[in-house]
């Protein structure tokens, strides 16, 4: 058993996490099995109850944890599926460890950081470990970062009981270029591994994120102030054209040559021809669609981290880039939706809580039922095309969510049975993987090509089954069902060309080399739509005859 610890240094927002992805889907390549975990030094239990704005996307996993945007990027990058066991925090630890005191599990011995807050870090990381060849390990934060200093601790002493054989410090750090010195400074990733040091760890390998090559005197540079052979200062710079590069960059550095090496692991050279498939696909589209997103926290794109993604990822299976725009909601409210939607080829409204921007949202659902243009809305998404299609297809004008009105005459979407005694915020919601089962003959059957799935979830609020057969009747079809409680997860418009509505998140389940089938299918049809307009603009007097 093989272990790699990746921390960061000088700034956040290094790109650890996608590091992390693209080495796992290196070693994979070769042969190797693989598990990524993420240690986040905050007090938080989870990133459940986090501002987007603090945090960015909220990430759920099959057993219906709440964790860090990272996983994301651990998930789409390699082929294993995560737990709750590989995001950790420091508020999981801390309350572990106050759980065991208050119990008496200490026997009345003296609570302690060292040993036993690190003994806690190490329990899992050893539990992580179990049943792969290699695990990597993101410590989250910057090296020196106070609340930091347990998970540094227990990596060292973790590297000392399993051998240093057995473990790999690689280090991110930054290479900031003055434009008046015309040069990368080295004198932050020195400090950086410098903190380290004062730890009693010395990385093996750096790796430097730079806007412009290094060049071997840096490289030298380096080499010398910190230790590490000349080889193992790896170059990371920005991506030209999209993260899925990523692996092919850091194997061009010679990156997983280098852990193999220094591990003692025997696998052969990747075979990047998926990678590259990929990445081939992405430059080279052959059509192009405009997708409009609708939703509140528009300023902040980690916020739909994982939609962007799959939006991506369904251009790539259509050979059709994607051209995302960010559309906030409450901007349709004030200039109504001809402005910002009228040359879209597809609108998609994610997942979100909270009534601020709802009524712009619902006009972008109307515009896009009305128009025959191509729409997708995951969970909230889903919510807000049954309101509109209570209010403006039934005439039930005050429809809406128990969310926003709690005294609404009609609430098609009300709060579900089991939350409404639900008091804490955190992990109290539905979340996770649960069953849909598929109505033959649906647009949502006919993506997918099979009767059952499992998606995740993450909602308080459901369609309300008593409005179900007004609706159904007036055209808004149910088309997934979950087995086990008859909720509603999947509602289509009836003769519309793709209008689909979700109460899960597709996104989380969503990859570069296996998009989910309902962004594939809303990317081609919305692709179509662009298509068919085209041909209008170009045989006006046929479409006129």
């Amino acid at each position: 058993m093989k272990y790699i610890f990746i921390t960061g240094g000088v700034v956040s927002s290094l790109g650890k996490g996608l590091t992390s992805g693209a080495l796992g889907a290196l070693l994979e390549q070769r042969g190797l099995t693989t598990r990524i975990q993420k240690f986040d030094p905050y007090l938080n239990v989870d990133p459940g109850t986090m501002s987007p704005f603090q945090h960015g996307e909220v990430y759920v996993l099959d057993d219906g944890a709440e964790t860090d945007l990272a996983l994301g990027h651990y998930e789409r990058f390699t082929s294993g599926k995560l737990s709750r066991f590989n995001n950790l925090t420091s508020g999981q630890i801390y309350e572990s460890v106050i759980r065991k005191e208050r119990r008496g599990d200490y026997l009345g011995k003296t609570v302690q950081v060292i040993p036993h807050v690190t003994n806690e870090i190490k329990d899992r990381i050893y539990a992580a470990g179990e049943g792969v060849n290699v695990l990597i390990t993101e410590i989250g934060g910057t090296i020196g970062d106070i609340e930091g200093l347990p998970f540094t601790e227990a990596m060292r002493q973790f590297a000392s009981e399993v051998g240093k054989a057995n473990v790999l410090f690689v280090h991110m750090t930054l290479l900031p270029s003055l434009r008046a010195a015309g040069e990368l400074k080295t004198k932050p990733t020195q400090q950086s591994v410098a903190k380290l040091r004062e730890i009693g760890i010395q990385p093996d390998i750096l790796i430097c994120r730079t806007e412009q090559p290094i060049t071997e005197e840096i490289r030298e540079k380096l080499s010398l102030f910190c230790s590490v052979p000349k080889e193992a200062v790896i170059e990371e710079m920005d991506v030209a054209h999209s993260i899925y590069e990523l692996p092919h960059m850091l194997k061009k550095e010679g990156l997983d040559r280098l852990v193999t090496r220094f591990l003692g692991l025997d696998a052969p050279a990747p075979k990047l021809d998926e990678w590259e498939e990929v990445v081939h696909r992405l430059l080279n589209p052959k059509h192009q669609v405009r997708i409009g997103m609708v939703g509140k926290y528009m300023d902040l794109q980690d916020s739909y981290l994982s939609v962007n993604e799959s939006l991506v990822h369904g251009g790539i299976r259509n050979d059709c880039e994607v051209e995302v725009l960010h559309i906030d909601a409450e901007d349709i409210e004030k200039d109504g939706p001809d402005a910002l939607l009228g040359n879209l080829n597809g609108i998609l409204v994610p997942g979100g809580f909270g009534d601020r921007g709802t009524e712009g949202k619902i006009i972008a659902s109307k515009y896009a039922r009305e128009n025959n243009l191509p729409y997708f809305g995951l969970c909230l998404g889903m919510q807000i095309a049954v309101i509109d299609f209570a209010r403006n297809v039934l005439g039930l004008t005050k429809a809406n969510s128990e969310e926003f009105d709690p005294k609404t005459p009609d609430p098609v979407i009300h709060i579900m049975d089991d939350q409404k005694s639900v008091e804490d915020k955190g992990a109290t919601m539905r979340l996770g993987a649960c069953p849909c089962t598929l109505k033959k003959g649906s647009v949502a059957f006919n993506a997918y090509s099979k009767e059952e799935v499992s998606e995740r979830h993450r909602h308080r609020f459901e369609y309300n089954n008593a409005y179900r057969d007004q609706l159904e009747e007036a055209g808004l079809i149910v088309s997934g069902t979950n087995p086990e409680r008859n909720l509603v997860e999947i509602v289509e418009v009836k003769n519309h060309p793709w209008y689909v509505g979700v109460q899960f998140h597709p996104e989380f389940q969503s990859k570069p080399n296996k998009p989910h089938p309902l962004f594939a299918a809303f990317i081609e049809a919305s692709l179509s739509h662009r298509l068919a307009n085209v041909n209008k603009e170009e045989n006006p007097a046929r479409e006129s005859s």
